[in-house]
């Protein structure tokens, strides 16, 4: 699947029914530090998350392997993203977030900053990447 160069952000979430009508929430974060803004018009793009459908002939072992490739990280070394720092860690190192909530370190980045990152290093919780590219604000 191709992504547009326009998306703004990318989360997951489920529709809910309530008071005749269906939502969407859109994580706090999106609108405090990404690009979003209250009261404005987007277009929404929705993407079925990827289910497995258990076989009749796929043992618990097949299904174990495909549940922890779906819950896996959301990168891999090598990847190049676009992220806008959250906040400072402990060690002083930008902490940016990418798909489900996923933990990405970013040394040398301050809070807001929008940066392209390239991941150089992956675990089940978190990964580091070094800045490609620093973007200037609205760029």
């Amino acid at each position: 699947m191709e992504l547009s160069d326009t998306l703004l952000c990318l989360f997951s979430s489920e529709i809910d029914h309530r008071d005749g009508s269906y939502t969407i929430e859109i994580p706090e974060r999106e609108v405090e530090l990404g690009d979003l803004e209250t009261n404005s018009s987007y277009r929404i793009a929705m993407v079925p998350q990827a289910r497995t459908q258990p076989d009749s002939n796929t043992d618990a072992t097949e299904e174990s392997t495909q549940a922890t490739a779906e819950s896996g990280p959301p990168v891999s070394e090598g990847d190049h993203r676009t992220v806008e720092i959250e906040t400072i860690g402990e060690q002083g190192d930008g902490i940016a977030r990418v798909e489900r909530g996923y933990v990405v370190i970013v040394p040398d980045t301050d809070p807001h900053e929008r940066v392209e990152i390239k991941i150089t290093s992956v675990t089940d919780t978190v990964a580091f990447a070094d800045v490609v590219k620093r973007y200037e604000d609205h760029e």
